[in-house]
């Protein structure tokens, strides 16, 4: 692995990169935060998909993708002489001694808990009005239902026991089956929400990232949704040409793989 000093020397080697990317470069020139925030979006998605991968040289590589990003805005931040580099990482910094107390001060935690419980009521100090002000607006659904969440239980507003969450989720599924038997279409939709963040909740008690689940969920199903589509141009038909036992047949194999 590389020392400290390696790793100093390849981050100002990347900034000096960045200088000359800006200065000489007639894309880099023209780029602003508005014309990076999807392209960063784009390489926050890919970094996660390597994570979920387990493919560690490709989550090397999206990271390098990511860092050159969080340089290129702090370079343009310069340029306007709102922050730098090191006004970045120094916040950071000072955020992180400012809220670990129990490392940085004399505050004692007991485990993992205390420091979230800690770490919130900080932030309310530092004067936001609500502990879920940090949620972004913009997060896919499924992944704010478990910030919001995530981010309740960390001031106290919680359940005591997974079985207590279990008990919570039937009762929505039960109020959703109502709904569906009374056939309103709005009721319904709300009802299945009600069922979405319950078991958003459930999987957070299990210690279950739901993104992370549903997403392995996906890929799976994709695997096993192409080999049936190879599986039907081998036998020289177009899915639509084959019943659903044929399919059924393939499924099962796909499953064995």
């Amino acid at each position: 692995m590389n020392t400290r000093k390696d790793q100093l020397a390849s981050f100002d080697r990347l900034l000096t990169i960045m200088d000359e990317l800006r200065a000489q470069c007639p894309w880099d020139k023209k780029q602003t935060m508005q014309t990076l925030r999807h392209l960063t979006i784009e390489e926050t998605y890919e970094l996660g998909d390597a994570i979920l991968e387990e493919d560690l040289q490709e989550v090397k590589k999206e990271l390098g993708d990511l860092l050159l990003h969080i340089v290129f805005y702090a370079k343009i931040g310069s340029e306007t002489k709102d922050f730098d580099m090191a006004d970045v990482i120094n916040g950071i910094c000072d955020k992180l001694i400012h809220r670990h107390p129990h490392i940085y001060g004399d505050i004692e935690v007991a485990d993992e808990e205390e420091v979230k419980k800690n770490w919130e009521n900080i932030k309310l100090k530092e004067g936001k009005k609500s502990v879920l002000e940090g949620v972004p607006a913009s997060l896919p659904a499924l992944v704010k239902a478990n910030r919001i969440q995530d981010k309740v239980a960390g001031v106290g507003f919680d359940w005591e026991k997974p079985e207590q969450v279990f008990e919570k989720l039937q009762e929505e599924l039960g109020e959703l089956q109502d709904e569906i038997n009374k056939g309103d279409g709005e009721r319904i939709e709300a009802e299945f929400g009600d069922v979405l963040f319950s078991m958003v909740n459930y999987a957070r008690f299990l210690d279950i990232n739901p993104e992370n689940a549903l997403e392995r969920t996906n890929k799976k199903f994709i695997k096993r949704f192409q080999y049936l589509e190879s599986k039907a141009k081998e036998s020289g038909k177009s899915l639509k040409e084959m019943t659903l036992a044929e399919m059924d047949v393939h499924w099962n194999e796909a499953k064995l793989m």
